[in-house]
């Protein structure tokens, strides 16, 4: 076997059954996750760049600004579906890429707060239609300086959006099941000064979701599949 396609099933061996979670079967494990210590860095760390960079301390405060992402999940046309969005490209940080609707944690927020307050104003969801049901691992992220906290919610109803001009370039209806097909996690890299960076990714409607993003998918993941993942 290459060397090439045995790193890209180390990358995918998390993978799980093609058959998707209910919602219902959705909710249960992430309560039971976030009532428990974190249990799947090894899954997060199959999605990270290689050569990670250490987190960066934010240079006013010396500490790292928290920031809240939104894990959404919900049905369309009868199946499980993460929301991503694809950043415009005019932003000053991480123009273009894909992510989840999220940002800075505001004074007197909290993550959770915080996730609902950006998903409203980038992709117009209404707060009231979602049920929080708990968070997943902090991720520091070390091109920013901040420490992601991702919040996973869910709802039963059609999504209705407005995305935001001026942060959103395109909404992605993600279908659960392409996210967990191995077929879709794959091998990317990129350069930057000092050298070129692996960066595994997920390959969903012609777009990469890798970084930070994938790592929360990819922990996701390992929460619906079940307890099996070592620290």
């Amino acid at each position: 076997m290459s060397t090439r396609k045995a790193s890209l099933r180390a990358a995918v061996s998390y993978s799980v059954a093609p058959a998707s979670p209910t919602l219902y079967q959705i909710e249960t494990r992430i309560l039971a996750a976030s009532a428990a210590p974190p249990r799947h860095g090894a899954a997060r760390r199959r999605l990270a760049p290689v050569p990670r960079r250490e987190p960066l301390a934010h240079a006013e405060t010396g500490d790292p600004r928290p920031a809240a992402g939104l894990v959404l999940l919900y049905p369309r046309a009868g199946a499980p579906h993460v929301l991503l969005t694809v950043r415009s490209g005019d932003l000053a940080r991480h123009a273009g890429q894909v992510s989840l609707p999220g940002g800075v944690v505001e004074p007197g927020e909290t993550v959770r707060d915080a996730a609902l307050r950006e998903a409203r104003e980038e992709v117009g969801l209404d707060p009231a239609q979602v049920r929080v049901l708990g968070e997943l691992s902090i991720l520091p992220i070390a091109a920013s300086g901040f420490v992601l906290h991702p919040v996973v919610a869910v709802t039963e109803r059609e999504l209705r959006l407005r995305p935001s001009d001026g942060e959103v370039s395109r909404v992605l209806h993600v279908p659960l099941a392409d996210l967990r097909d191995p077929r879709n996690t794959r091998q990317g890299s990129y350069w930057r000064p000092g050298g070129p960076i692996l960066a595994p990714y997920f390959a969903v409607q012609e777009e990469r979701v890798w970084g930070a993003t994938a790592m929360v998918l990819a922990e996701l993941l390992a929460v619906l599949a079940g307890p099996t993942e070592d620290p």
